[in-house]
């Protein structure tokens, strides 16, 4: 029962904080003064360094536009097919490699699910040529009848 009694009164003092001092609280608002006011001037600086250099910039980005945009297009069309080359290439040694297990008789991920589907397919193969079988019998013998 002194337990129940103590852990209410500790839930008490967790949900009601004692007040903290007026020189602790000073600190800390003196702290983040100080923080925010550090970020903001270096906040400042970078925008009034960002519009210098965007001033600085500009005209050179102009002279040098018809030079500039198409080696941007070709450097990033070159990046782009190197990549995508690259990429293809790694998927094809993949696809090559996981044939070979496959064929070796390693059972590479996903060799079930190819197995289950072939058999699938192999069943409905079967059941169409037995539907087909059936429909030209049945044509077969209605031209004959008639």
């Amino acid at each position: 029962m002194a337990d129940y009694y103590g852990q209410q009164h500790t839930q008490h003092q967790q949900l009601n904080p004692v007040q903290q001092p007026r020189s602790h609280q000073m600190v800390k608002a003196a702290t983040a003064v100080t923080a925010g006011s550090s970020l903001l001037v270096l906040s400042g600086l970078t925008l009034a360094g960002t519009v210098i250099a965007l001033t600085v910039a500009t005209p050179l980005l102009v002279i040098f536009s018809p030079v500039i945009v198409p080696a941007v297009i070709t450097i990033f069309m070159l990046v782009s097919g190197f990549l995508a080359s690259g990429g293809f290439g790694v998927a094809a040694i993949s696809v090559l490699s996981w044939i070979y297990r496959y064929v070796t008789g390693k059972r590479p991920p996903g060799a079930d699910q190819l197995e289950h589907a072939r058999n699938r397919l192999a069943t409905k193969a079967g059941e169409m040529k037995d539907r087909a079988q059936e429909f030209g019998q049945q044509h077969v013998t209605g031209t004959q009848q008639g």
